[in-house]
């Protein structure tokens, strides 16, 4: 069963940035891109399981810190090796300033 999940505040995230969020015992990242958009994903790299919430934004995408793989935010897919599998996605919303993950 999802549900939506109240992750952050809009202003907590610059353009381009990423804050890791963390719901129960999983990990999450929230990325808002250069356009405003917000996503959210798993937060370990799916090579080495590194938290991504110490990765660089560059419109769209997250690069790893560790090897530099690097996955769309939009999909999740992995388009730079080593990472071989690509990132659960999550759908998000915006209401009043806050960001909603449904989880």
């Amino acid at each position: 069963m999802t549900a939506w999940i109240d992750a952050c505040a809009t202003d907590d995230i610059d353009p381009e940035d990423v804050i890791r969020f963390d719901h129960g015992s999983r990990t999450f990242i929230i990325v808002r891109d250069h356009e405003d958009n917000f996503y959210c994903s798993d937060g370990l790299c799916t090579h080495e399981d590194v938290h991504l919430s110490d990765g660089l934004v560059i419109e769209a995408t997250i690069e790893c810190p560790k090897h530099s793989s690097i996955f769309q935010c939009t999909t999740g897919q992995v388009t730079t090796p080593p990472a071989c599998h690509n990132l659960k996605t999550y759908s998000t919303r915006v209401e009043n300033g806050r960001v909603l993950v449904e989880i």
